[in-house]
């Protein structure tokens, strides 16, 4: 699924096109997302000029100035920008429609993303509100998964991707950044010391700014607001590698599962 470096991708790519352009229209072919989309949204948009982009976790948020579309891009979805209009295709389900001709268009085969009214106060929003400090800012440290982990029996790789503990870290990065820090996925996240949760919060910082770099990620259907895929998969340490030599040791990545998830690691390199 797209996670926070595929969402900041799509954000960045977005800002220079859309920032101060109007909506002239809001289609809406499917509102049948994981949350509906609501029924009077064009109403609240039409008319209206996008004033600022921002993130939060994996959330889009626009800022309209009477309040904030939430845009959540699901499993395998996409929101891009094109120049010109194009027919719809299968799956693309919401366009926003600028004053220069040009859209922005949401598509999502699975249908597991969201396009919702977040208000003015998009912080209070019930799928933000309870959201852990970002990854990339100065709330996030060693110290706060330390605390937070004191007394959790939770796999460390479980526990990272709790939006409650650090909010945007997919399964991805995750095994990426556990693989950087030394630390086996399936560690109880309340048995690491201080020193190796310092290690991981700077692999994670990291493995997302390199991600970043490189446009996010091509695994399954992602791709940016310009419809081009991004390159980190072509960097992944452990990622989609089982049975593959370590890059460090030469050690085969073996793969397991935490939850429904494949989860990948180098049983030399990671304890």
């Amino acid at each position: 699924m797209p996670e926070l470096p595929e969402v900041e991708t799509t954000r960045r790519g977005m800002l220079p096109h859309v920032v101060g352009r109007t909506v002239r229209r809001v289609v809406v072919r499917d509102a049948r997302l994981r949350w509906p989309v609501p029924a009077d949204l064009p109403a609240r948009l039409e008319g209206r000029r996008v004033e600022g982009i921002s993130r939060r976790g994996k959330y889009l948020l626009f800022d309209f100035g009477n309040g904030c579309l939430l845009v959540h891009l699901g499993m395998s979805g996409s929101l891009r920008f094109l120049a010109r209009p194009e027919l719809p295709r299968a799956h693309d389900h919401v366009d926003l429609e600028l004053d220069d001709r040009s859209l922005i268009r949401l598509t999502d085969p699975r249908r597991f993303g969201a396009m919702l009214w977040a208000g003015k106060r998009p912080e209070a929003h019930a799928l933000l509100r309870d959201l852990g400090p970002e990854p990339l800012g100065e709330g996030f440290s060693g110290r706060h998964l330390f605390n937070r982990s004191r007394g959790r029996s939770v796999a460390v790789k479980q526990f990272v991707m709790d939006a409650h503990t650090v909010t945007g870290i997919g399964n991805i990065y995750a095994s990426e950044a556990l693989f950087h820090a030394g630390i086996h996925p399936s560690r109880a996240a309340g048995r690491i010391a201080l020193p190796r949760y310092e290690r991981l919060a700077a692999a994670i910082r990291d493995t997302l700014e390199r991600a970043l770099a490189a446009g996010g990620s091509t695994l399954r259907d992602f791709v940016g607001s310009d419809g081009r895929p991004g390159y980190f998969q072509h960097e992944s340490a452990v990622y989609g590698r089982e049975g593959l030599a370590c890059r460090s040791c030469s050690t085969a990545i073996r793969a397991s599962r935490h939850g429904s998830r494949s989860t990948y690691f180098c049983p030399r390199c990671q304890h």
